[in-house]
Protein backbone atom coordinates (compact mmCIF):
# COMPACT_ATOMS: atom_id res chain seq x y z
CA UNK A 1 0.00 0.00 0.00
CA UNK A 2 1.35 3.40 -0.98
CA UNK A 3 2.06 5.89 1.80
CA UNK A 4 -0.56 8.60 2.18
CA UNK A 5 -0.06 11.95 0.52
CA UNK A 6 1.31 14.79 2.60
CA UNK A 7 1.60 18.51 1.88
CA UNK A 8 5.29 19.40 2.12
CA UNK A 9 6.51 22.98 2.44
CA UNK A 10 8.69 23.09 -0.67
CA UNK A 11 9.61 26.77 -0.58
CA UNK A 12 9.18 29.99 1.40
CA UNK A 13 9.19 33.68 0.57
CA UNK A 14 8.42 37.01 2.19
CA UNK A 15 8.18 40.70 1.45
CA UNK A 16 8.46 43.70 3.78
CA UNK A 17 7.75 47.28 2.68
CA UNK A 18 10.70 49.65 2.39
CA UNK A 19 9.40 52.31 4.80
CA UNK A 20 10.61 51.78 8.39
CA UNK A 21 8.67 53.34 11.27
CA UNK A 22 10.68 53.28 14.50
CA UNK A 23 9.55 53.78 18.07
CA UNK A 24 11.35 57.12 18.01
CA UNK A 25 9.24 58.14 15.01
CA UNK A 26 6.12 57.27 17.00
CA UNK A 27 7.32 59.46 19.88
CA UNK A 28 6.68 62.41 17.60
CA UNK A 29 3.19 61.20 16.69
CA UNK A 30 1.61 60.08 19.99
CA UNK A 31 2.38 60.24 23.70
CA UNK A 32 4.68 57.23 24.03
CA UNK A 33 8.36 56.33 24.28
CA UNK A 34 10.78 53.82 22.86
CA UNK A 35 11.33 52.37 26.34
CA UNK A 36 7.58 52.02 27.01
CA UNK A 37 6.96 50.20 23.73
CA UNK A 38 9.94 47.83 24.05
CA UNK A 39 9.14 46.97 27.68
CA UNK A 40 5.50 46.13 26.97
CA UNK A 41 5.72 44.63 23.49
CA UNK A 42 9.32 43.91 22.46
CA UNK A 43 8.82 45.93 19.26
CA UNK A 44 11.48 48.41 18.12
CA UNK A 45 10.31 49.19 14.60
CA UNK A 46 7.83 48.11 11.97
CA UNK A 47 7.39 48.36 8.20
CA UNK A 48 4.68 50.49 6.61
CA UNK A 49 3.30 50.02 3.10
CA UNK A 50 3.46 53.60 1.91
CA UNK A 51 3.34 52.69 -1.77
CA UNK A 52 2.74 48.93 -1.84
CA UNK A 53 -0.75 47.48 -2.11
CA UNK A 54 -1.83 44.23 -0.49
CA UNK A 55 -1.52 42.53 -3.88
CA UNK A 56 1.96 43.98 -4.44
CA UNK A 57 3.22 42.50 -1.17
CA UNK A 58 1.47 39.15 -1.66
CA UNK A 59 2.72 38.74 -5.22
CA UNK A 60 6.34 39.56 -4.33
CA UNK A 61 6.33 37.10 -1.42
CA UNK A 62 4.77 34.47 -3.69
CA UNK A 63 7.38 35.00 -6.41
CA UNK A 64 10.14 34.42 -3.86
CA UNK A 65 8.44 31.29 -2.53
CA UNK A 66 8.12 29.89 -6.05
CA UNK A 67 11.81 30.57 -6.69
CA UNK A 68 12.75 28.94 -3.38
CA UNK A 69 10.72 25.84 -4.27
CA UNK A 70 12.04 25.67 -7.82
CA UNK A 71 8.43 25.74 -9.04
CA UNK A 72 6.97 27.76 -11.90
CA UNK A 73 3.67 29.62 -11.67
CA UNK A 74 2.27 27.31 -14.35
CA UNK A 75 2.55 24.36 -11.93
CA UNK A 76 0.37 25.94 -9.23
CA UNK A 77 -3.09 24.37 -8.97
CA UNK A 78 -4.50 26.29 -6.01
CA UNK A 79 -4.05 29.78 -4.50
CA UNK A 80 -5.27 30.55 -0.98
CA UNK A 81 -4.64 33.92 0.67
CA UNK A 82 -5.23 34.79 4.32
CA UNK A 83 -5.96 38.51 4.64
CA UNK A 84 -8.39 41.03 6.15
CA UNK A 85 -7.07 44.00 4.16
CA UNK A 86 -7.89 43.27 0.51
CA UNK A 87 -7.74 46.12 -1.97
CA UNK A 88 -11.35 45.55 -2.89
CA UNK A 89 -14.36 43.78 -1.42
CA UNK A 90 -14.03 41.69 -4.56
CA UNK A 91 -12.24 40.38 -6.56
CA UNK A 92 -10.16 38.58 -3.95
CA UNK A 93 -6.48 39.24 -3.38
CA UNK A 94 -5.89 35.64 -4.48
CA UNK A 95 -7.47 36.38 -7.87
CA UNK A 96 -5.28 39.45 -8.27
CA UNK A 97 -2.19 37.36 -7.39
CA UNK A 98 -3.27 34.71 -9.89
CA UNK A 99 -3.43 37.37 -12.59
CA UNK A 100 -0.19 39.11 -11.54
CA UNK A 101 1.83 35.87 -11.57
CA UNK A 102 0.08 34.51 -14.65
CA UNK A 103 -1.07 31.37 -12.87
CA UNK A 104 -3.21 29.25 -15.19
CA UNK A 105 -6.80 30.20 -15.95
CA UNK A 106 -9.23 27.93 -14.13
CA UNK A 107 -7.07 27.39 -11.06
CA UNK A 108 -9.15 28.08 -7.90
CA UNK A 109 -8.04 31.20 -6.06
CA UNK A 110 -9.73 32.61 -2.96
CA UNK A 111 -9.19 34.56 0.27
CA UNK A 112 -9.83 33.52 3.85
CA UNK A 113 -10.67 36.04 6.58
CA UNK A 114 -9.33 35.01 9.99
CA UNK A 115 -7.30 38.10 10.96
CA UNK A 116 -3.95 37.15 12.53
CA UNK A 117 -4.78 33.44 12.14
CA UNK A 118 -5.29 33.92 8.40
CA UNK A 119 -2.14 32.20 7.19
CA UNK A 120 -2.71 29.08 9.29
CA UNK A 121 -6.35 28.92 8.24
CA UNK A 122 -5.19 29.12 4.61
CA UNK A 123 -2.52 26.48 5.24
CA UNK A 124 -5.05 24.14 6.84
CA UNK A 125 -7.41 24.40 3.86
CA UNK A 126 -4.70 24.10 1.19
CA UNK A 127 -3.10 21.14 2.99
CA UNK A 128 -6.37 19.23 2.74
CA UNK A 129 -6.60 19.88 -1.00
CA UNK A 130 -3.06 18.59 -1.46
CA UNK A 131 -3.44 15.58 0.86
CA UNK A 132 -6.63 14.60 -0.98
CA UNK A 133 -4.79 14.63 -4.31
CA UNK A 134 -6.90 17.51 -5.67
CA UNK A 135 -3.92 19.85 -6.11
CA UNK A 136 -0.32 18.71 -6.51
CA UNK A 137 1.12 22.16 -5.81
CA UNK A 138 -0.51 25.00 -3.91
CA UNK A 139 0.45 28.59 -3.13
CA UNK A 140 -0.46 29.76 0.38
CA UNK A 141 -0.04 33.43 1.31
CA UNK A 142 -0.51 35.46 4.47
CA UNK A 143 -0.64 39.22 3.90
CA UNK A 144 -2.02 42.24 5.69
CA UNK A 145 -1.72 45.99 5.40
CA UNK A 146 -2.82 46.81 8.92
CA UNK A 147 -1.54 50.39 8.71
CA UNK A 148 -4.81 51.22 6.90
CA UNK A 149 -6.87 49.94 9.87
CA UNK A 150 -5.00 51.83 12.60
CA UNK A 151 -5.97 55.05 14.32
CA UNK A 152 -2.54 56.65 14.42
CA UNK A 153 -3.60 58.89 17.31
CA UNK A 154 -4.36 55.84 19.50
CA UNK A 155 -1.13 54.94 21.30
CA UNK A 156 -2.55 51.66 22.62
CA UNK A 157 -2.79 50.15 19.13
CA UNK A 158 -0.64 52.16 16.70
CA UNK A 159 2.61 50.95 18.30
CA UNK A 160 1.76 47.29 17.70
CA UNK A 161 1.20 46.74 14.02
CA UNK A 162 3.10 46.71 10.74
CA UNK A 163 2.62 45.56 7.14
CA UNK A 164 4.06 42.58 5.28
CA UNK A 165 3.51 39.33 3.43
CA UNK A 166 4.80 35.78 3.54
CA UNK A 167 4.16 32.76 1.34
CA UNK A 168 4.83 29.06 1.05
CA UNK A 169 4.54 26.55 -1.77
CA UNK A 170 2.98 23.24 -0.76
CA UNK A 171 3.90 20.19 -2.80
CA UNK A 172 2.36 16.73 -2.66
CA UNK A 173 4.73 14.04 -1.34
CA UNK A 174 4.56 10.51 -0.01
CA UNK A 175 7.62 10.95 2.19
CA UNK A 176 7.77 11.73 5.90
CA UNK A 177 8.12 15.50 5.43
CA UNK A 178 5.06 17.70 5.44
CA UNK A 179 2.12 18.84 7.53
CA UNK A 180 1.57 16.23 10.24
CA UNK A 181 -1.42 17.87 11.92
CA UNK A 182 -3.28 21.17 11.91
CA UNK A 183 -6.35 22.66 13.51
CA UNK A 184 -8.46 25.81 13.21
CA UNK A 185 -10.88 27.21 15.81
CA UNK A 186 -13.08 30.23 16.43
CA UNK A 187 -15.38 31.83 19.00
CA UNK A 188 -17.59 34.51 17.50
CA UNK A 189 -19.13 35.30 20.88
CA UNK A 190 -15.94 37.16 21.82
CA UNK A 191 -15.70 39.18 18.60
CA UNK A 192 -15.67 42.53 20.41
CA UNK A 193 -12.31 41.82 22.05
CA UNK A 194 -10.51 42.50 18.75
CA UNK A 195 -12.18 43.95 15.68
CA UNK A 196 -12.09 46.55 12.91
CA UNK A 197 -15.49 47.57 11.49
CA UNK A 198 -14.23 49.35 8.39
CA UNK A 199 -16.16 52.05 6.58
CA UNK A 200 -19.65 51.19 5.33
CA UNK A 201 -21.27 53.26 2.60
CA UNK A 202 -24.45 55.12 3.47
CA UNK A 203 -27.66 53.99 1.79
CA UNK A 204 -30.93 55.85 1.24
CA UNK A 205 -32.69 53.26 3.40
CA UNK A 206 -31.04 54.03 6.75
CA UNK A 207 -33.29 55.93 9.14
CA UNK A 208 -32.00 59.41 9.99
CA UNK A 209 -31.94 58.58 13.70
CA UNK A 210 -29.58 55.69 13.03
CA UNK A 211 -26.87 57.87 11.50
CA UNK A 212 -23.81 58.15 13.75
CA UNK A 213 -22.08 61.39 14.55
CA UNK A 214 -19.18 62.22 12.25
CA UNK A 215 -16.68 61.67 15.08
CA UNK A 216 -18.12 58.25 15.97
CA UNK A 217 -18.17 57.30 12.30
CA UNK A 218 -14.55 58.38 11.88
CA UNK A 219 -13.31 56.39 14.87
CA UNK A 220 -15.40 53.30 14.11
CA UNK A 221 -13.36 52.63 10.98
CA UNK A 222 -10.34 51.67 13.04
CA UNK A 223 -9.10 48.61 14.91
CA UNK A 224 -10.29 48.21 18.50
CA UNK A 225 -8.71 45.86 21.03
CA UNK A 226 -9.21 44.92 24.67
CA UNK A 227 -5.54 44.39 25.48
CA UNK A 228 -5.49 42.68 28.89
CA UNK A 229 -8.37 40.31 28.15
CA UNK A 230 -6.95 39.47 24.73
CA UNK A 231 -3.60 38.56 26.31
CA UNK A 232 -5.16 35.99 28.64
CA UNK A 233 -7.35 34.36 25.99
CA UNK A 234 -4.51 34.33 23.45
CA UNK A 235 -2.11 32.45 25.71
CA UNK A 236 -4.74 29.94 26.85
CA UNK A 237 -6.04 29.12 23.38
CA UNK A 238 -2.61 29.05 21.72
CA UNK A 239 -1.24 26.57 24.26
CA UNK A 240 -4.33 24.37 23.90
CA UNK A 241 -4.10 24.49 20.10
CA UNK A 242 -0.42 23.48 20.14
CA UNK A 243 -1.14 20.56 22.46
CA UNK A 244 -3.95 19.46 20.14
CA UNK A 245 -1.62 19.51 17.12
CA UNK A 246 1.09 17.61 19.00
CA UNK A 247 -1.41 14.96 20.11
CA UNK A 248 -2.80 14.55 16.59
CA UNK A 249 0.74 14.27 15.21
CA UNK A 250 1.71 11.73 17.87
CA UNK A 251 4.66 13.72 19.20
CA UNK A 252 5.61 15.49 22.44
CA UNK A 253 6.53 19.11 23.10
CA UNK A 254 10.13 18.06 23.73
CA UNK A 255 10.38 17.07 20.04
CA UNK A 256 9.69 20.61 18.82
CA UNK A 257 12.87 21.93 17.20
CA UNK A 258 11.39 25.35 16.50
CA UNK A 259 8.15 27.04 17.53
CA UNK A 260 7.16 29.88 15.22
CA UNK A 261 4.31 31.76 16.91
CA UNK A 262 2.27 34.65 15.63
CA UNK A 263 4.44 37.72 16.29
CA UNK A 264 2.01 39.80 18.36
CA UNK A 265 3.73 40.58 21.65
CA UNK A 266 6.83 39.21 23.36
CA UNK A 267 4.92 38.70 26.62
CA UNK A 268 2.33 36.49 24.92
CA UNK A 269 5.11 34.48 23.26
CA UNK A 270 7.03 34.15 26.52
CA UNK A 271 3.98 32.98 28.45
CA UNK A 272 3.18 30.42 25.74
CA UNK A 273 6.75 29.15 25.71
CA UNK A 274 6.87 28.80 29.49
CA UNK A 275 3.62 26.82 29.62
CA UNK A 276 5.06 24.40 27.08
CA UNK A 277 8.38 24.30 28.97
CA UNK A 278 10.33 25.10 25.82
CA UNK A 279 13.80 26.66 26.05
CA UNK A 280 14.08 30.18 24.66
CA UNK A 281 16.35 29.12 21.80
CA UNK A 282 13.59 26.92 20.36
CA UNK A 283 11.20 29.83 19.82
CA UNK A 284 11.62 32.14 16.84
CA UNK A 285 10.92 35.85 17.22
CA UNK A 286 11.39 38.75 14.81
CA UNK A 287 8.65 41.08 16.07
CA UNK A 288 11.28 43.55 17.24
CA UNK A 289 11.89 44.38 13.54
CA UNK A 290 8.40 44.13 12.10
CA UNK A 291 5.79 44.33 14.86
CA UNK A 292 2.54 42.45 14.38
CA UNK A 293 2.02 41.91 10.64
CA UNK A 294 -1.17 39.91 11.24
CA UNK A 295 -1.56 37.10 8.67
CA UNK A 296 1.91 37.86 7.34
CA UNK A 297 3.77 37.27 10.60
CA UNK A 298 4.18 33.47 10.66
CA UNK A 299 5.19 33.00 6.99
CA UNK A 300 7.58 35.97 7.23
CA UNK A 301 9.19 34.44 10.33
CA UNK A 302 9.30 31.00 8.69
CA UNK A 303 11.04 32.41 5.62
CA UNK A 304 13.64 34.17 7.77
CA UNK A 305 14.20 31.11 9.97
CA UNK A 306 14.66 28.93 6.89
CA UNK A 307 17.11 31.32 5.26
CA UNK A 308 19.06 31.62 8.52
CA UNK A 309 19.55 27.85 8.58
CA UNK A 310 17.43 27.36 11.70
CA UNK A 311 15.65 24.34 10.16
CA UNK A 312 17.08 21.13 8.77
CA UNK A 313 15.48 18.10 7.18
CA UNK A 314 13.45 16.07 9.65
CA UNK A 315 13.02 18.87 12.20
CA UNK A 316 9.63 19.38 13.80
CA UNK A 317 8.40 22.96 13.46
CA UNK A 318 5.17 24.13 15.05
CA UNK A 319 3.15 27.21 14.11
CA UNK A 320 0.48 28.85 16.26
CA UNK A 321 -1.66 31.98 15.91
CA UNK A 322 -4.45 33.91 17.55
CA UNK A 323 -6.55 36.65 16.00
CA UNK A 324 -9.80 38.56 15.76
CA UNK A 325 -12.94 36.54 15.36
CA UNK A 326 -11.88 35.26 17.76
CA UNK A 327 -9.77 32.73 15.85
CA UNK A 328 -6.86 30.49 16.74
CA UNK A 329 -4.93 27.80 14.94
CA UNK A 330 -1.79 25.68 14.97
CA UNK A 331 0.08 23.23 12.78
CA UNK A 332 2.86 20.68 13.29
CA UNK A 333 5.17 20.16 10.31
CA UNK A 334 8.09 17.84 9.66
CA UNK A 335 10.64 19.82 7.65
Amino acid sequence: MAAKLRAKIAGTGSYLPEKVLTNFDLEGMVETSDEWIITRTGIRERRIAATESCTDMAAKAAERALKSAGVTASEIELVVVGTVTPEMSFPSTACFVQSRLEIKTGVPAFDLSAACSGFLYALDVAEKYVAAGVAKKALVIGVDRFSQLIDWSDRSTCVLFGDGAGAVVLSATRGKSGVMASNIHSDGRKWDMLYAPGEAAKTPFVEQGDQRSSDEEHRSQYLSMSGNETFKVAVRTMVASIKEALKDAGIGAEEIKLLIPHQANQRIIKATRERLKLPEERVYMNLDKYGNTSAGSIPIALDEASREGRLKRGDIVVFVAFGGGLTWSSAAVRW
